[in-house]
This record gives structure tokens, C-alpha cells and sequence, in this order.
């Protein structure tokens, strides 16, 4: 996820904004780049790849007296990670930095250009700059012009411009996308996090979203849709590392809260009013194509077996699963009329990688879905899907996991639209349920203490079962994948129609059973394989929206009318749970033992 990092006063800024943007590396990025304004002129410098090829590009570079600065880490949205696509984006005498997505981007960059706008980059980002330099030119007020673009501005972002128009102000913006006012004396700084300014400022405001405004003179002038806005600033923490963490315990701990988050990112410019858009698909991708198979490891082997029964039930579309290690040595039949698709957190999985390479030399069309632009299988593959997830530092995966899952779900829509196999009514149904997904990702402090509470009756016995039909068998398979990773605990999922098919053998009181039991799909017929176990003496842990008399151990979800939302809803239950046992069982959640968070050997 992008970083910002910005500063006004009288110090040496390129080193405020260098270690600003080096502090926010743990974020992931592929391009960095700073701007600064002293004595009314401009200066930039960008690279692509680590932090240290921007501090190889300034080493000559220094800033002495009073300027105002702004500095950015990429995480490619919208176009390949190039110096062209890096922030800072400049128009003719102004610079501007962006987290988010712009969602109307397209339409104010075709609006723009029909005036002569050239544009330099492939970036929403851009659109800020070039609409703001649009009305400064017009009114020759920059507050006013500022004002005005945000107006204009739909979606997440946060934002900061500077100009020489007005070369002793930071103009700032936020909303959807964090973004933070450090102060010290009459210096003030601008972070996306606590971070960068933890050792430098003493004071932080953390913006609201729709909240936007300028610093100038050391004085920092904030509004809202109301007004103009007093605010109270509050002692900024003095610990880095927590600040990386945000306050909770371990990364894998934020990256189950930042779900509900990052599920807007991923869907933000894709899922529209009344269809599924992918900007970055050719229209002739699913020409010719009547079949689809999907290859991926670990947790996108399950995101995968999800997205396959998405596609063949609402796409109408076969589609085969593969675990990649096994691909690469079974001698598969390939069709040139299948769609072949990757996913890969890191796009670096060397099995993945090789699997991608076969279906590329027997001349299959290729798609990845992956969380890394310009990695290996994204560079390999015909067409490539962003999850948009961010960094995640947690070796076991949670919202990579989410996001692959939501961008199945998304492409699944689109080809049922391209191969007209679905209904408006059912589309509308769909798109519905999509826009509700972040609530259902939503961590409240009712449900983790209660998983807290619950943890410690499951630190024993002699193994667990995950057990779901459908969609929630591979969410069985995630939930026990992620047991197992951070609690070295056997952990094993399968289809709850299995279970009297030999595993039930080894049901009794030491054997804890977690039954996803959704309302949406197949209720009755898990109800009764549950009650199998719960006859033969098994501990039950049910997760569902209706309440089950027979369980040990029982959590109420919400949602209950859609099964991706349940599906959802219940993966945030099996993660939490899983953090919950490790914890308690003094392990290290973010770096389990024998594991490693890229697979880049076979």
C-alpha cells in the first residue's frame, strides 16, 4: 500500500522525506519519488524499485532554508511500475501525491484531454494535478482551485499538492485513505502513518475522512462539508515498531482488521452501478474460450477452488483446479480454447511460475491474479489482475487470501456478462452482495473477545476438523491451512459429506470439530453431518447465523441471506481464531517456524 510522506518548514527535507519514505517500507512499494519547492522553484526526483535508487539519484542534492516538500512510495494501481507512473506527478508548475483510487478518474482525464491536457503517465493520480491547474488558471486562487478538484473527486484518497503558484503552502486532502498532521514548533509534517514522524514531530491530528485543508506560516487551516473545522492535537506515540503495527499485537493481528479496508480498495473502478469492469482486460481476452483452469499453491490453491465453483455456477464456464507442484509433472492435456490463470500472492512462486510457462509454450491465453505488478508471473502472463491488497508481513496469509477470493468473485460476474450467462436480476443480486463485503469483514470487539475467551478450550486434544460443503470446503481447508501455520496443531479440512466416509473414525471428545454452517447453502445437509460427529462424542465449534442446540461451542455471524458474505463473515471467525490459539500458545504468529512467506523454490 502507497506511502506519503510531506514536510513545510525550514529543515533539510530531503532527508525528512528520504527516512519518512523509508520508515513506510514495510508497506511493500516499486517506485519512490520526492518534489520540493524552494525559493519558488520546483524539484523532483523519482526512481522505480528500492528506496535506495532515490537516495542514489538526490546524492547530490541538498535543500537549505525554508521550501515545502512531498515524497510517495508506489504500489501500482494503475499502470506498470515506471519513473513515469511514480509519484510525485507533476503538471506545469505544480506536484501532486496520492493514496487511494480515484474512481471517475477515466471520465475527468478523457474530460481534461478534450482541452489539450497532455498526460505523461498511465495513473488516476495525474487527473488531481492537471484538474487543479485547470481551475487555478481560471481563477488564479489556489485554495479556491484546490477546493474545487476535491470536489470533483470520487473514491478513497488522500492526498497533498504543492505548487508554485503558491509556493509557501501544502495543500492536503483525505478520504477513505489514512493520513495524519504531525507538529513540532512551527514545522509541520504530513504521513500516511505514525511512523515517519515519530522522532520529529511531538503532536498528531489523524484526518477524518472528508476533511481537507492547507498549512501555511506553521498555522494549519482545516474543513469539511460544515466549514472551517477546530481541532485537538493529540501526543504522538514515541515507539516505531507499534506504530508499524498500529497498535495491535502482531501484522498478521492489523492485516485481519485492514480487510474490511482493502476489500474496498480491491473492488474501487471494478465493481460499477450495474456491471463488473476490468480496465486492465483486453475485450478479446475470453474470445474463443469455453474452459477454464486455474493452477496456484497453498492459500490461492483455496482461493481458487472457491473461485471454481463461482465460475461453473454463475459463469456457467468449466473450470479445473490445479495444485501447481503437481501440474508441472502430471503431462496435462492443454487446449488452446482454456483460459489459463495463476494466482500467486507474490507472483514469485517458482511452482506457480513453471506451470504458467508450460500453458505459455502449448499457446493458451494467460491471466494472473496476483498482489505484486511487475513481478515474474505478471510479466509472464498475457493479462494480470491487481488485488490491490498491500503489503502483507504476516507469513500466514489472510487478506491476500480475501482479496484473490473477491477478485474471483469479480471476474466470475465478468465473463458471465462478456458470455451472457447471467441474468440482470441475478447480476443486480450479485453486485449487491459485493458492495456489503466490507461490513462483513468488519472485527468487532464483541467477536474477538469472544474468540479470545473461547481459545483456551482448544489448546489440547488430538487434532481439529474444519468442516464445510461448497464454497465452504475450501474455506474449511483455509481456516484449518491457517491453524496449523501459527499453532502447530493438526488441522485438517474437508467436505462434510466426507466425514462418514472414514475421518469420522476418529471422532471423540478430543477431536474439536469447527463446522461453517451457513444459512444461504446447504444448511440441512451440514446440520446433519454435524450432529453424526456430535453423536460419536466430538467437541463442536459451529460458526452460523442460526444457533445450533448440539454445539459446545457456538459463534452467531450476521449475515445470513447471501454465501459469499457468509463465506466472508466466517473466514474473519476462523483467522481471529487461529490467532487466538497461537497466541496462547506463546508462538511467534508473524514468522512461524519452518515457513517462509514467498516460495520462490520448488
Amino acid at each position: 500500500m502507497c506511502g506519503i510522506v510531506g514536510y513545510i518548514g525550514q529543515k533539510e527535507k530531503k532527508e525528512i522525506l528520504l527516512d519518512g519514505l523509508q520508515e513506510l517500507e514495510y508497506r511493500g512499494y516499486d517506485s519512490a519519488g520526492i518534489a520540493v519547492i524552494e525559493n519558488k522553484h520546483l524539484k523532483n526526483f523519482k526512481a522505480v524499485g528500492r528506496l535506495q535508487n532515490l537516495r542514489d539519484k538526490t546524492d547530490s542534492y541538498t535543500s537549505s532554508g525554508f521550501g515545502v516538500s512531498i515524497g510517495h512510495t508506489r504500489w501500482a494501481t494503475h499502470g506498470k511500475p515506471t519513473e513515469l507512473n511514480a509519484h510525485p506527478h507533476r503538471g506545469e508548475y505544480s506536484f501532486v501525491v496520492h493514496n487511494g483510487i480515484i474512481e471517475n478518474y477515466q471520465e475527468l482525464k478523457t474530460e481534461l484531454q478534450k482541452e489539450g491536457v497532455k498526460f505523461l503517465s498511465q495513473t488516476d493520480t495525474e487527473t488531481i494535478v492537471h484538474l487543479f491547474e485547470k481551475n487555478y488558471n481560471a481563477t488564479s486562487n489556489a485554495w479556491e482551485s484546490f477546493s474545487k478538484t476535491i470536489e470533483k473527486l470520487e473514491g478513497a484518497y488522500a492526498t497533498l499538492l504543492i505548487t508554485e503558484a503558491e509556493a509557501e503552502t501544502i495543500f492536503f486532502a483525505k478520504n477513505g485513505s489514512p493520513m495524519l498532521i504531525g507538529f513540532n514548533g512551527d514545522d509541520v509534517y504530513f504521513a500516511s502513518s505514525d511512523t515517519p514522524i515519530i522522532g520529529k514531530a511531538t503532536e498528531v491530528y489523524y484526518l477524518e475522512d472528508g476533511e481537507y485543508g492547507y498549512t501555511k506560516d506553521g498555522k494549519v487551516m482545516l474543513f469539511n462539508a460544515d466549514g472551517e473545522k477546530s481541532f485537538t492535537k493529540q501526543t504522538l506515540a514515541t515507539d516505531k515498531a507499534m506504530a508499524q503495527k498500529d497498535g495491535y499485537r502482531f501484522f498478521m493481528e492489523k492485516e485481519i482488521y485492514e480487510q474490511t479496508q482493502v476489500m474496498n480498495d480491491t473492488m474501487m473502478g471494478r465493481v460499477l452501478e450495474s456491471k463488473i469492469d476490468f480496465e486492465e482486460l483486453d475485450a478479446n481476452l475470453l474470445e474463443n474460450i469455453s474452459n477454464i483452469k486455474i493452477c496456484a499453491c497453498g492459500t490461492s490453491y483455496h482461493s481458487a477452488l472457491t473461485g471454481s465453483y463461482l465460475l461453473e455456477r454463475i459463469a456457467k464456464i468449466p473450470c479445473q483446479v490445479e495444485i501447481a507442484s503437481e501440474f508441472r509433472y502430471k503431462e496435462p492435456l492443454l487446449r488452446d480454447d482454456t483460459l489459463f490463470i495463476t494466482i500467486s500472492q507474490s507472483g514469485e512462486t517458482a511452482d506457480t511460475l513453471e506451470a504458467l510457462k508450460m500453458a505459455n509454450r502449448a499457446g493458451l491465453k494467460s491471466l494472473s491474479i496476483c498482489n505484486v505488478d511487475n513481478s515474474s508471473i505478471v510479466r509472464e502472463s498475457d493479462a494480470a489482475i491487481l488485488t490491490r491488497a498491500g503489503i502483507e508481513k504476516g507469513v500466514a496469509s489472510t487478506k491476500a487470501f480475501a482479496t484473490q477470493t473477491m477478485v474471483l468473485w469479480m471476474l466470475t460476474l465478468y465473463v458471465a456478462q462478456v458470455k451472457k450467462t447471467i441474468t440482470p436480476e441475478l447480476l443486480k443480486e450479485e453486485l449487491d452482495a459485493m458492495r456489503h463485503t466490507p461490513k462483513a469483514l468488519l472485527v468487532t470487539d464483541k467477536l474477538h473477545t469472544k474468540l479470545n475467551r473461547l481459545s483456551k478450550r482448544y489448546l489440547h486434544g488430538h487434532g481439529f476438523f474444519f468442516i464445510g460443503r461448497d464454497l465452504f470446503f475450501p474455506l474449511a481447508l483455509e481456516g484449518a491451512l491457517k491453524l496449523k501455520e501459527i499453532s502447530y496443531l493438526h488441522a485438517e479440512g474437508y467436505p462434510s459429506g466426507e466425514m462418514k466416509h472414514g475421518p469420522i473414525a476418529l471422532a471423540d471428545s478430543e477431536l474439536f470439530t469447527v463446522a461453517l454452517m451457513p444459512k444461504s447453502l446447504h444448511y440441512e445437509k451440514i446440520k446433519s453431518n454435524v450432529e453424526e460427529l456430535s453423536a460419536r462424542d466430538a467437541t463442536i465449534l459451529a460458526i452460523s447465523p442460526e444457533p445450533f442446540e448440539l454445539a459446545d461451542d457456538f459463534i452467531q455471524t450476521i449475515y445470513g441471506t447471501h454465501p459469499m458474505l457468509e463465506f466472508f463473515e466466517m473466514m474473519v471467525v476462523t483467522q481471529i481464531l487461529a490467532l487466538e490459539i497461537s497466541i496462547r500458545l506463546g508462538n511467534d504468529v508473524d514468522m512461524p517456524r519452518n515457513l517462509a512467506k514467498s516460495v520462490t523454490v520448488e
